[in-house]
């Protein structure tokens, strides 16, 4: 008997669980896109930071080890992304009408056929 309370008492709690979240406001949807910004900026500087010790690493190899480094392999120049700038997108404005001039109205829906009557027998 105790066993059933228990499991029902846990299964009303658990009810909570599927209680929809309200939406997040405009303040968070914009720290989150910052947030966001911020990690894609910080793994452009880590691929720019490993770019420049591996060209430093094979600067090193191709000076000390001539007879068995070979020709070195031509690759893309290290591109700094520079600091992170963060600017927010910009809302689009709800165009509002001229004043005095009305809304256009939705067209008309189209006329359905009239049903025709069922016959009796």
């Amino acid at each position: 008997m105790k066993k059933i309370l228990i499991a029902c008492f846990l299964g009303g709690l658990s009810l909570g669980a599927f209680a929809k979240l309200p939406a997040p406001s405009d303040e968070a949807k914009a720290k989150a896109a910052e947030a966001a910004a911020k990690t894609a900026h910080a793994g452009k500087m880590d691929g720019y930071l490993l770019c420049k010790s591996q060209d430093k690493v094979a600067a090193h190899v191709q000076k000390t080890n001539k007879a068995k480094a070979g020709k070195p392999l031509a690759t893309a120049p290290c591109a700094d992304p520079g600091k992170f700038v963060y600017t927010p997108p910009v809302a689009a404005a709800p165009v509002a009408a001229a004043p005095g001039t009305a809304p256009a109205a939705a067209p008309a829906p189209a006329a359905a056929p009239a049903a025709a009557p069922a016959k009796k027998s």
